[in-house]
């Protein structure tokens, strides 16, 4: 049997920050969203077409994000009714994390695994 010290890091609800930020954007869809809206506000289908997303995962997203506070929502009644979508705050933070990301990305990872 394994001693305290060579266990396993166990699960405790004060998670380290990496693991804790990563659970809150870290999937492919969150990513992908977070991503494109640094560009500024999207439509729905604006985000459905960049991301490519199917509606109902990127409905579900969008209202993670949102609860979570990284995602505002604005609907205009004009018809036809149009749902807006742009980053809070919190949301536009993340804009260093991914020039960082990038930044990475273009020291270490291979020219393939960029175009994919």
């Amino acid at each position: 049997m394994s001693s305290p010290q060579t266990r396993p890091r166990e699960q405790h609800d004060t998670a380290c920050p990496v693991i804790a930020s990563l659970e809150q954007i870290g999937s492919q869809w969150r990513l992908a969203v977070l991503h494109e809206l640094l560009d500024g506000e999207q439509r729905f289908n604006e985000l459905k077409r960049s991301t490519g997303a199917n509606a109902r995962t990127l409905s579900r997203v969008l209202d993670d994000l949102g609860e979570m506070g990284f995602v505002d929502r604005r609907i205009e009644e004009d018809a036809p009714v149009a749902t807006y979508y742009s980053l809070t705050d919190k949301g536009e933070s993340l804009d260093r994390v991914f020039d960082e990301i990038e930044c990475w990305a273009g020291s270490w990872l291979e020219d393939g695994a960029l175009e994919d």
